[in-house]
């Protein structure tokens, strides 16, 4: 069972070696709060990517003392972004994180076919929710990246949230792929694609996971709803590890509503990728750019242990 809560993945980080983030522009003062903040808590160090005079005045007006922070000068914004991605397809970070440049340059460089991260694996989003009220780490996805994801996309979206579920330590995960119902609709092609994930994951085409769907949200994290409506012989019974959203709308309109209203503590990254990508939103606040470091420091450590294996 998923007991999981988010000061649990902390305490793991402080067991290994402190990784390190590579940002691209970091003349962004939001940014360089985050990673004052999680160099002083022992979550990650970071190099800094930019135009060095910029990083500066920053930091001077935030009182951020940059000693220990390698600072590398690059003030054209896109070399910069390439410069950064190129450290962690290199081997000198472990993780990615966005500074002041746009999204789409960002990913840009992600991609970039000669240091960039790509593995050939479609990319997702992942966010990983401690909220109050329940007794288990969440994990939503995609509400941030894939706008529409075909059946083939959904696959690989669990695949790659199934990989960050098992790096924060929950293995077998339960997987919800939801939808407005929990019967299958033949009019709602959403229902249809949820129930086909269900038929492969039984099958072994998808593994490492329970899925069962479709499922409505109140069945997906309710245990008393499914009661109520008598679907007490469902593999999710309200103890979803995994919420799957049907496309990036729904994922994004229940995301922001809970940063919004809910006491919670959350992280997100991208996936699907040689190390960790930290994409947060510019609404995000300074907690969650944190988190995300720590999210990110995890995924890198469990991915290294693939590699020495």
């Amino acid at each position: 069972m998923n007991n999981v809560r988010f000061n649990d993945l902390l305490k793991k980080l402080s067991e290994c070696e402190m990784k390190t983030a590579s940002v691209a522009v970091a003349q962004d003062e939001h940014v360089l709060r985050a990673v004052k903040a999680a160099k002083e808590r022992g979550i990650a160090n970071s190099i800094l990517v930019g135009d060095e005079a910029e990083i500066r005045k920053i930091a001077a007006e935030i009182g951020m003392d940059l000693t220990g922070f390698e600072i590398i000068n690059v003030v054209d914004k896109a070399e910069a972004a390439l410069k950064a991605v190129s450290l962690v397809h290199d081997g000198k970070a472990n993780m990615y994180m966005k500074g002041c440049l746009e999204t789409k340059d960002f990913l840009k460089s992600v991609l970039d076919k000669e240091v960039g991260l790509r593995t050939g694996k479609p990319l997702s989003h992942v966010c990983v929710f401690d909220i109050e009220g329940f007794d288990r780490l969440m994990f939503f996805t995609d509400v941030a990246f894939m706008t529409y994801p075909t059946l083939e996309d959904k696959v690989a979206i669990i695949n790659n949230t199934v990989e960050v579920a098992n790096a924060c330590g929950i293995t077998n995960p339960k997987v919800a792929p939801l939808a407005a119902v929990e019967v299958v609709n033949p009019k709602m092609p959403v229902c249809v694609e949820a129930a086909e994930l269900t038929r492969m994951n039984e099958a072994g085409e998808i593994t490492g996971c329970i899925v069962d769907g479709p499922l409505s949200l109140d069945l997906a994290i309710d245990p008393e709803a499914a009661k109520h409506k008598g679907c007490t012989d469902r593999k999710i019974q309200g103890d979803a590890d995994i919420l799957l959203f049907p496309d990036i709308h729904a994922g994004n309109l229940v995301y922001k509503i809970l940063v919004r209203t809910a006491k919670l503590i959350n992280g997100n990254i991208i996936t699907g990728t040689k190390a960790p990508v930290i994409l947060t939103s510019r609404s995000d606040d300074f907690e969650t750019k944190v988190n995300s470091l720590a999210l990110g420091a995890i995924v890198a450590e469990e991915l290294e242990k693939k590699s020495r294996q």
